[in-house]
């Protein structure tokens, strides 16, 4: 098949897949199954092996897509509920002030969602937006969007989150690579769509907090007895520098700059992404629940 033709077949792919999903409103699940029937027809596939085509790419992904999605649910949910995403957002908050309060938004969603998913750490964040605007009369979408664009990114680029797993899982693409690509381009695009565009458009709009939020208490844990933003800063870093290592070490073998050993062989079973979620995990489980 010719390369126009086949970006005929993606284009086409993605067109009609998002044709179901938004306009006749049919179940994404769903979707994606006729969209892969789909492929495999227009691609001239056999009928009787698109069904096994289907059935071996959903099994070989979901099998480790649930495994690692699995493990960094449990690893963000104890940094939920330790209360380990408003330690890392009052830290930044500190350091830069209130002037550029923003760009701690920013840098605090790119970090709470690399373990916790996007709307769980938004949920979890709310709150220190909501005082923001308050205390400063500014419009809640200059610390808002931010946020939700720091935990967008990251949630989009950057393991353990289900979407960029998978594309890694699919493409056969170490999560290493997923990971440094995805932080590398990841942080201008958060940039720019956090506070550059943040500031921008909270000068045309303005929205005021929610009055009645703060009539309720948020939280299941001791706002005065928060975890260290270094604790919290080392837990997210372990798995990420781990699977990097491994990628790294893995390069450097392949390009024969040194021997296979006891040691690479070592760092390749700590890095893979199983390990390093669960070492991440265990040791999540030391630091928070012994609090």
């Amino acid at each position: 098949m010719s390369t126009p033709y086949l970006l005929f077949i993606v284009v086409s792919a993605v067109a009609i897949l998002l044709f179901m999903v938004l306009k006749l409103k049919v179940n994404a699940f769903i979707t994606l199954l006729l969209t892969a029937v789909y492929v495999g027809i227009v691609t001239r596939m056999p009928l009787g092996e698109i069904s096994k085509a289907i059935q071996n790419g959903m099994a070989g992904t979901l099998g480790f897509v649930a495994t690692v999605v699995g493990l960094g649910a449990i690893f963000g949910q104890m940094l939920e509920s330790s209360g380990g995403a408003e330690s890392l957002a009052r830290y930044l908050l500190k350091k830069f002030g209130d002037s550029k309060a923003s760009w701690a938004m920013t840098i605090t969603g790119f970090l709470v969602a690399i373990p916790i998913f996007l709307d769980v750490g938004f949920i979890i964040l709310v709150p220190i937006i909501y005082a923001l605007a308050r205390d400063s009369k500014k419009s809640l979408l200059y610390y808002a969007i931010p946020l939700l664009a720091g935990l967008a990114v990251t949630h989009a680029f950057v393991p353990p989150t289900p979407g960029p797993v998978a594309v890694a899982d699919i493409i056969k693409v170490p999560l290493g690579w997923v990971i440094f690509l995805g932080i590398i381009i990841g942080f201008p695009v958060a940039v720019i769509a956090g506070p550059i565009w943040g500031k921008y458009i909270s000068k045309k709009i303005f929205i005021a907090p929610p009055a009645e939020f703060f009539q309720t208490e948020n939280g299941d844990y001791d706002k005065n007895n928060l975890p260290p933003f270094g604790t919290i800063a080392f837990l997210i870093s372990v798995p990420l520098f781990l699977i990097l290592l491994n990628t790294v070490t893995g390069i450097i073998v392949q390009k024969g700059i040194i021997e296979k050993s006891m040691l690479t062989e070592m760092v390749e079973f700590l890095g893979h992404p199983f390990s390093a979620l669960i070492i991440a995990t265990l040791l999540a489980m030391f630091f928070c629940l012994k609090r």
